[in-house]
């Protein structure tokens, strides 16, 4: 039965919320965790759950995002009709790019008509979570939905950030509010909201009727939430929700909507927690990636008895190539091939590939992206409003430093 689902993942977003991260790739191609990017979540639950047709469906700044899955993603066996491929935008049918996620679909629907599944499975590329989609397939069968959407529990103040799913006491959606401020809650539970997670089933000729008939009209912004599903319910077609099902094996349900600095920042500091709220260790649900080849990480101790200079790591991840030489590194996370020399200090950061901090540097919450040279003595992280006038600092103070940043 798998062979008859479809997969697009939805990988083109700008994330201007996560500026400057995104200032040089798409929002799914951000580094996460150490050594992952943070479309690698999404693809690892599709080939988990058994999925081997996956388009991926690439506009804004997509150069590192394809070379990325070039290099760790070449693992489906074309012979066996299996695949991994990306679908730049190329105006196949007019003049425009992507106008929305809808008409992302629209746009390669020649892919469908190849394939000719019976359901096609459409997801965000950009959330951190872990989920078996068969299981929301076979749910989306076996009620005989036209449409189901994946829907998680959250807290009813988030909702302003969120797409809101209304859901009747049957489970059937009746409505789509997008960011509200005055969301509607869940039957008999009126503090929590069903967020829209960006996933949907169709069925192949419903998604192909509605996507004909959203491209004719003038006014739509050919998004599935804001256009496709009120458009669906005016005709009393069948929409459900599928409550999300976690295979991360922890009391809380763990989904991340990483749009923001503030958000990306918590989540990666989730991972550095003594019991981490996201379980990246499970053997039973890996997450794969693309890894280039570095030597172990190393720690150096110099031997001098010289007070304060300790090559030391606490509660940290630390990847291949890494060496901290005489710093301090607590709470932190250290990507590939970064260099913490002497005396220096590294607290609840996250340090991107490349990046060099200098001896006698302090760094606190902070992110430094790629290949960024921290010089000598530099502080970042203890004063804002000086922090600022070099760099972009988030809403609750987290200190940005772009990739490329010559300080």
């Amino acid at each position: 039965m798998m062979r008859k689902v479809l997969t697009f993942i939805m990988a083109g977003g700008k994330g201007e919320r996560l500026w400057p991260l995104t200032k040089d790739r798409t929002k799914p191609a951000v580094p996460f965790g150490g050594i992952y990017r943070i479309i690698d979540f999404t693809l690892s639950n599709c080939v988990n759950s058994g999925l081997r047709k996956i388009y991926v469906l690439t506009q804004y700044k997509s150069a590192s995002l394809q070379r990325h899955i070039r290099l760790g993603w070449n693992i489906l066996s074309s012979e066996l009709g299996e695949y991994i491929e990306l679908l730049p935008a190329q105006q196949r049918i007019g003049e425009s790019w992507y106008l929305g996620t809808a008409d992302a679909i629209y746009q390669n629907f020649y892919t469908v008509e190849i394939d000719k599944p019976d359901e096609v499975l459409i997801l965000a590329g950009d959330h951190i979570y872990k989920m078996n989609y068969y299981t929301m397939i076979d749910f989306h069968r076996e009620v005989d939905a036209d449409l189901t959407v994946g829907v998680v529990e959250v807290e009813k103040e988030r909702s302003s950030h969120l797409g809101v799913v209304e859901v009747d006491n049957l489970g059937r959606v009746r409505g789509f509010q997008e960011k509200p401020a005055k969301p509607k809650t869940i039957p008999h539970q009126p503090d929590k909201v069903y967020a829209s997670m960006g996933i949907y089933v169709f069925k192949h000729p419903v998604l192909e009727a509605e996507l004909q008939e959203d491209a004719q009209k003038k006014n739509s912004s050919h998004d599935f939430g804001k256009d496709i599903i009120p458009q669906m319910l005016k005709k009393n077609l069948k929409v459900a929700a599928f409550n999300f099902i976690d295979e991360n094996k922890k009391e809380a349900k763990y989904w991340r909507d990483i749009g923001t600095i503030d958000a990306y920042y918590e989540a990666n500091m989730d991972l550095v927690a003594v019991d981490p709220v996201f379980n990246l260790y499970d053997k039973e649900w890996p997450i794969r990636t693309y890894q280039e080849q570095f030597p172990a990480g190393k720690t150096v101790f110099s031997g001098e008895e010289v007070a304060g200079r300790v090559g030391l790591v606490l509660d940290s991840l630390m990847c291949g190539g890494c060496i901290v030489s005489g710093g301090r590194v607590q709470r932190s996370i250290l990507s590939p091939n970064v260099r913490i020399n002497s005396y220096s200090q590294i607290y609840e950061s996250i340090l991107l590939e490349g990046v060099n901090v200098g001896r006698y540097a302090k760094i606190k919450r902070a992110i430094v992206d790629k290949d960024v040279v921290i010089p000598q003595g530099m502080v970042i992280g203890y004063d804002l409003e000086e922090d600022k006038k070099k760099f972009a600092v988030s809403d609750t103070g987290i200190v940005v430093v772009a990739k490329g940043t010559v300080i």
